[in-house]
């Protein structure tokens, strides 16, 4: 038997509320500074170990000559190389290897690097990361990496099957790295710092100035919806470190805009806590589309010249609900929004449908986002 048209799978409807009754949120937790930013780094390495599963082309054959040459391995040795066959067992993999370097990181701190196979190589377990420098977008390399690398899942596989968890062409070295540059952040820049919303908004970033003036009376003044500048009292310049953990741990009311997220994929729906409708009418109804298979075996008589057959045999039946039709007023909150939708018992794709509609119809007085 197979169904066609509405089906049921587990969905999400996660109602985001926020507001004098959920507390406040402290700044640091909605806010970066500026100058506090963390850099990119990358580099080409050498993976090697690898149980017979690593990569078999001539590119990582040329790789890992090209290595040997830069170790200074004899010219014999090198040479030997190029035509042997030890190169394409599959013990080694061509790899890049990515990390982040923050604003704080010091000459001689670790840091994590995330290693991805380039070439044809099947897996990265049990292998062992090569040293290789990483460099920044400006060419300087800040951070070189070594070490075992770790993947989060595994696979095996025979002549017929193979079995698979998670993926094991990409691995990290956990403090793999050891940082030789600094990639310092200045946070502090003629007296000022500047505090940077990763949700800009005109509300909050008035918010923020309100509650560090009440904090300390006429030091902070918003610039824009994303920026927020505050005075650092001389006195303080000294101890930076300790005024911008004051400063981080003030606590305000963000303003959350109206929107409704939907992933398709997922069925998932997240709906802010300021999403309203206007007052509309809602018709809801399922149709189903049922089909059935019952093949018939047709045999001929005994002792006869005919061949057995098998002769399909199709039933296709409809089913269609009675919509309903639902008078949904205008919410004043999320709540009421939830509850208008439940009393329609909507499916995943039947409640995306209809918020897509409700936008469509101007009733939707929300940014409607589907991911």
């Amino acid at each position: 038997m197979q169904i066609i048209g509405t089906f049921v799978t587990s969905f999400l409807l996660v109602l985001v509320a926020a507001g004098t009754s959920m507390g406040g949120v402290r700044l640091k937790d909605i806010t970066d500074l500026q100058g506090a930013r963390a850099n990119q780094l990358y580099g080409f390495g050498l993976v090697i170990g690898l149980g017979n599963t690593g990569g078999k082309s001539l590119f990582t054959q040329k790789v890992a000559t090209d290595m040997l040459q830069r170790l200074c391995v004899g010219a014999n040795t090198f040479q030997d190389a190029r035509s042997d066959n030890t190169y394409k067992s599959g013990n080694i993999s061509a790899v890049m290897v990515t990390a982040e370097i923050g604003p704080f990181s010091r000459r001689g701190s670790r840091i994590d690097v995330t290693v991805a196979i380039l070439d044809d190589a099947q897996s990265l377990l049990n292998g062992e990361l090569l040293l290789t420098p990483l460099k920044g977008v400006d060419g300087v390399v800040y951070a070189v990496a070594q070490g075992s690398v770790t993947v989060g899942g595994f696979s095996a596989k025979g002549q017929a099957a193979s079995v698979q968890k998670n993926q094991v062409t990409v691995g990290r070295v956990v403090g793999g790295a050891t940082v030789e540059h600094e990639a310092r952040g200045e946070v502090l820049c003629n007296g000022q710092v500047r505090m940077l919303l990763k949700h800009p908004d005109h509300l909050t970033s008035d918010s923020i100035a309100r509650v560090v003036n009440t904090w300390l009376p006429g030091h902070a003044l918003a610039l824009d919806a994303g920026t927020v500048v505050v005075d650092v009292p001389p006195q303080f310049r000294a101890f930076t470190v300790a005024f911008l953990g004051d400063l981080g741990g003030l606590e305000v009311d963000p303003d959350i805009p109206a929107r409704v997220v939907i992933n398709e994929r997922t069925g998932t729906v997240v709906t802010g806590e300021n999403v309203k409708i206007s007052t509309v009418g809602i018709a809801h109804g399922n149709l189903a589309v049922v089909t059935r298979e019952t093949p018939l075996v047709s045999q001929p008589e005994p002792f006869g010249k005919g061949k057995t057959v098998v002769v399909p045999r199709t039933d296709v039946g409809i089913t269609e609900e009675g919509a309903r039709i639902h008078i949904a007023p205008r919410t004043v909150n999320v709540g009421d929004l939830a509850r208008v939708l439940n009393a329609l018992g909507v499916t995943p794709r039947d409640l995306i449908s209809i918020f897509q509609a409700l936008k469509k119809a101007g009733a939707l007085q929300a940014e409607l986002i589907v991911m």
